[in-house]
């Protein structure tokens, strides 16, 4: 009875196994490739590249990932690049590739054609190279470099054939019937401030300032003075100390100039 028994409870399993149906595997998500694809064709259309197939889902590891420096990139399946990432490749149009070739061929163009120096404090100095428009009369070498002493002597003469001696001419006839300052300054012998002639004691030396200040030199105010009938006679009250001289008019460096 119990072997009976036993053989009822292993047949009714078996039925119940072949009627249970297979699970399928739902780790990746229902639906999830075919929506990635769409996107990315859609996307593609949209930048007007070619569609290109998505890599089929990758599979969960249950590998242990390694530890990577803080900062480094990470690939798709989470571990740790090493290097640099290839530079993506986009689908540039042709005026994005031809505007990259003339900036190209313009910077090519404004290199001076000599390969630059590299910084480096073990490189050689650059050789000195003469700056455009700087003399160099007084490099013996470069000046013997460039022409002979027989060019020198052809250079001397054509400069010399070239030379004009202008002859001195009569000075011209004064036309100024004024009074001359120089001849003036020349006849006297007295010191400035020294009294010469008489004056009356109606000028004062703040009167013959405020006149003095209505000329724009003292040149100007000695010739007035004279022309007004000077020195004898002051009528415009320049010359309140009598001496000849109006306002800060000096005879001095005219006579020093005599010698």
């Amino acid at each position: 009875m119990r072997f009976l028994t036993s053989g009822l409870a292993l047949t009714a399993a078996a039925v119940l196994a072949a009627c249970t149906q297979q699970v399928p595997d739902s780790g990746a998500g229902v639906g999830f490739n075919e929506y990635d694809s769409y996107v990315a064709r859609r996307e593609a259309e949209l930048r007007g590249q070619s569609v290109a197939a998505l890599p089929p889902a990758q599979a969960v590891s249950s590998e242990t990932l390694g530890s990577a420096p803080a900062g480094a990139p990470m690939s798709a399946t989470g571990g740790a690049l090493n290097g640099t990432a290839p530079a993506t490749t986009g689908g540039d149009s042709p005026s994005d590739i031809a505007r990259e070739t003339q900036a190209a061929l313009a910077a090519s163009s404004a290199n001076s054609g000599q390969t630059p120096v590299q910084a480096d404090p073990n490189n050689p100095p650059p050789e000195a190279v003469n700056s455009f428009g700087i003399s160099r009369e007084n490099d013996f070498g470069a000046v013997g470099e460039q022409r002979s002493i027989e060019d020198d002597k052809q250079r001397i003469a054509s400069v010399r054939s070239q030379y004009q001696q202008v002859q001195p001419t009569a000075l011209p006839e004064r036309t100024d019937t004024g009074p001359n300052l120089v001849t003036y300054a020349l006849s006297t012998n007295n010191q400035p401030g020294q009294k010469v002639y008489s004056r009356s004691g109606f000028t004062s030396a703040e009167r013959s300032r405020a006149n003095c200040g209505r000329y724009a030199s003292p040149d100007l105010a000695q010739s007035d003075f004279l022309k007004s009938g000077g020195p004898e006679r002051d009528r415009k009250g320049l010359d309140p100390d009598g001496d000849g001289f109006a306002c800060t008019w000096d005879p001095r460096p005219f006579r020093n100039a005599r010698g």
